[in-house]
């Protein structure tokens, strides 16, 4: 029962960890782009959208629908960035632990 003990303090360990890095997740910002950079969307490390930026070029009265297509697309690869930088803190922070396919942390 000894390693039972000892396999509960590093699952409690690790749950500080985890909680400590999805607290530091809000200030990560991350930018994805589409359109050639002309549209970038800005989200936190949780996935907030921060902030828009358009260049004026792209602003077309008349082609609204190709705006929202590129705001769609620039968030899109902002949030898999995100995902990316999660993906990676969390594999840093399990040490090389292995999950079986299909579990997500932080859960």
């Amino acid at each position: 029962m000894k390693n039972l003990g000892q396999m509960m303090k590093q699952a409690q360990q690790m749950q500080s960890k985890m909680q400590e890095m999805q607290a530091k997740l809000a200030d990560v910002e991350v930018s994805g782009q589409s359109g050639a950079g002309m549209v970038s969307v800005t989200v936190n490390g949780k996935g907030e959208m921060k902030s828009v930026k358009l260049s004026k070029e792209i602003v077309n009265p008349d082609d609204v629908e190709m705006l929202e297509d590129l705001i769609v697309a620039a968030f899109n690869d902002a949030k898999k960035k995100v995902e990316d930088h999660v993906a990676e803190e969390t594999s840093k922070l399990m040490g090389g632990l292995k999950l079986p396919p299909g579990i997500k942390l932080p859960f």
